[in-house]
């Protein structure tokens, strides 16, 4: 296990609905991306210049208003993406599969976006993000593999899971997905997407051990426990 001594990431709570967002960048050219910018994102920039930080863009893990702003379902968050556009000439990294769902909810366009492939990679500096494809929760939510970090959005939390009984969701996708993550190494520390376990991260060894949704032995087994 070998640190990037570049890398620069930190964890920022917002929001009324224990929200994590996320600054990724490389301390060497003072550049970052936001991970789900969403209800303050004057707030969240002004966290990363704080740090002497510059935001060029942002990485989405899916198009829920909570992670992104806009609006959904009578669901309505002041700000998000469309405020980070506004600001200068920033991009939206976006699985391609999530790209209708978040011009749908934020109103942004076609070219506000780049839109990947699972397996991408974007670089910033001398860190490298990996775009994790992992759908369940939405048809394009990704995970990001940042050397030793995954960043999971509402894929995989400390001690639990993404709902997958909302439009758009697949349980047996879902599966899948963390069937994928759970074979990651145990040194691999995992950032969620909310503040809904006893911590506000933890290690892919000790959610192995603890967390159910990670412990199913088969797709049987697993449509059992999501009823």
């Amino acid at each position: 296990m070998t640190e990037n001594a570049d890398l620069f990431l930190k964890q920022i709570a917002v929001g009324p609905m224990a929200n994590f967002v996320y600054l990724i960048g490389s301390k060497r050219t003072r550049e970052c991306l936001i991970v789900d910018p969403a209800w303050d994102t004057d707030a969240i920039v002004a966290v990363a210049e704080e740090d002497d930080m510059n935001v060029v863009g942002a990485l989405v893990t899916h198009y829920h208003p909570d992670h992104v702003g806009g609006g959904m379902g009578g669901f309505d968050v002041p700000s998000g993406v469309s405020d980070l556009l506004a600001r200068g000439n920033a991009k939206i990294h976006v699985n391609k599969h999530e790209a209708e769902g978040l011009k749908l909810v934020t109103k942004i366009s076609d070219g506000d976006m780049v839109q990947h492939d699972a397996g991408d990679v974007v670089e910033i500096g001398d860190v490298k993000i990996t775009l994790l494809h992992t759908p369940g929760h939405t048809p394009g939510s990704q995970c990001f593999l940042v050397h030793d970090h995954l960043v999971a959005g509402d894929t995989l939390f400390v001690n639990g899971c993404g709902r997958v009984d909302l439009p758009g969701s697949e349980p047996d996708q879902m599966y899948d997905s963390l069937q994928t993550l759970g074979k990651l190494e145990d040194h691999v520390r995992l950032y969620p997407g909310h503040h809904y376990g006893g911590a506000p991260s933890s290690t892919m060894g000790e959610q192995k051990r603890t967390n159910s949704h990670l412990k199913a032995s088969s797709l049987e087994q697993w449509r059992a426990m999501m009823g």
